[in-house]
């Protein structure tokens, strides 16, 4: 089966569950999955219940689809993302962004936690997203090209759209909720890095670094979507800290910053549908 079959057949098995069309899609990264959970929810599909849809191994990770409202706004919220370093082809990876495409999706919101390369960084922060480094991880786009979702040659030179930043900007200064700028790299993971590779991605000029969503972002803006995304700084990258990095400090620190992320996510979305008058 290609992987244009097999998107087509998730979309096919997605349309046979569920009747909801949203406008704005949001991936949830570790420990960020609550805010699904508090939303106007009007159905949930699990991942396993979908034909030949690749489900989440992480921890952290609840593995389903949310649809629902943010006040008006119809969302499909991901509770856990499927990661390159579970041993799936970078094609089922970016395979739930294309068919939140299919269902709809005019943006897509993306979050998830990182660590920081960046010195000035704490763990807590938020770093809205303003581009990216993904060379360190295979392209999604490697592969027959999807004809039927975008150009064979998509110019990347403004992935995270930058009225939907803007929008962000101006949402965490009406908060007061203090939003930092930066540059995210995808890794392969699922190991940390070492301090020397954490000082190569800061001489590349990455300020936090991960092992998602880059590869999300590319197959997002390939297909046509409107891109942004926010980064919830966990711990500081090893050699900036004496400290062994784990799992378990990620998801402690994404818990102890999630009402304010939940806060920011959730107004952003607002505003974001209606400056774009999305329904």
């Amino acid at each position: 089966m290609t992987p244009e079959e097999k998107l087509e057949k998730c979309y096919e098995s997605f349309k046979s569950k569920i009747n909801f069309k949203p406008s704005v899609a949001l991936i949830l990264g570790s420990g960020l999955g609550a805010l699904a959970d508090e939303i106007n929810v009007t159905s949930v599909l699990n991942y396993s219940d979908i034909d030949n849809f690749p489900t989440s191994t992480v921890p952290g990770h609840k593995g389903r689809f949310v649809f629902g409202y943010i006040e008006k706004v119809p969302v499909v919220i991901m509770q856990g993302r499927v990661h390159y370093y579970e041993g799936y082809s970078m094609q089922d990876v970016v395979l739930p962004t294309r068919l939140m495409k299919k269902m709809g999706s005019e943006v897509l919101f993306l979050t998830n936690a990182s660590g920081a390369a960046n010195p000035d960084f704490c763990a807590g922060d938020f770093m809205l997203i303003k581009d990216q480094i993904s060379n360190f991880v295979p392209s999604p786009l490697t592969g027959a090209n999807f004809d039927s979702l975008g150009t064979r040659f998509p110019d990347m030179s403004e992935i995270y759209n930058k009225k939907l930043c803007d929008i962000i900007r101006k949402t965490a200064k009406q908060l007061d909720i203090k939003l930092r700028e930066g540059i995210y790299i995808q890794l392969t993971g699922p190991n940390f890095e070492t301090p020397s590779e954490v000082k190569m991605c800061r001489f590349l000029g990455a300020d936090v670094i991960g092992m998602s969503t880059a590869c999300e972002a590319i197959a997002a803006n390939h297909c046509g979507m409107k891109v942004c995304g926010i980064s919830c700084v966990a711990n500081l990258g090893c050699g900036l800290t004496d400290k062994p990095l784990s799992h378990k400090e990620v998801m402690e620190a994404a818990d102890k910053a999630a009402p304010l992320f939940k806060k920011l996510i959730t107004q952003s979305i607002i505003n974001i549908s209606e400056q774009f008058e999305l329904s």
